[in-house]
């Protein structure tokens, strides 16, 4: 399967046969994230710019912006002058105060601070709460697609248990 961006051909592996463009990059992601998490914790790392080394070594074409933005939805943060991985979960209160309502029967709209949209999606993301169909996050604003109903009822109390400040 070959996909065009601005004027370059790339070919992706069989493993992204019959996925669209964005399912791949979501896939990527979370690969590109988990190998953060992996160096982050076998290697000393003190910027950076030495983990976007790291990861273009490993195939990811990275920017500093998308390492930063990386840390921060991994909630991973210096200490002692080297990135550390909090292997407890824990309190929330970076993410301020988050509102989730209805629109229609399948979706759940939330409001947060602005640029913590990503960050809470992806925390959504990893609880992997099977009611829900799928999420998108934009700046300040969170998309949350469940099957129906009765899924949207439970998520909703899933989500403010969640995020409960």
């Amino acid at each position: 399967m070959y996909y065009a961006r601005n004027m370059h051909i790339i070919h992706l592996s069989e493993q992204y046969a019959g996925l669209d463009a964005y399912s791949v990059g979501i896939m990527q992601k979370r690969m590109r994230q988990q190998l953060v998490l992996d160096l982050i914790r076998s290697e000393r790392i003190g910027n950076q710019a030495v983990l976007a080394e790291r990861l273009g070594k490993a195939g990811f074409s990275v920017t500093q912006a998308s390492v930063s933005r990386d840390l921060v939805e991994l909630g991973i943060a210096k200490h002692k002058g080297v990135y550390a991985v909090e292997e407890q979960p824990r309190a929330l209160p970076e993410f301020g105060a988050v509102r989730f309502d209805t629109a229609g029967d399948c979706l759940i709209v939330g409001r947060c601070s602005s640029g913590l949209a990503s960050a809470i999606t992806v925390r959504i993301d990893a609880q992997e709460i099977g009611e829900i169909v799928g999420t998108i996050a934009g700046d300040d604003t969170i998309f949350v697609a469940v099957k129906g109903r009765e899924e949207q009822v439970s998520v909703l109390a899933m989500l403010a248990s969640m995020f409960a400040e």
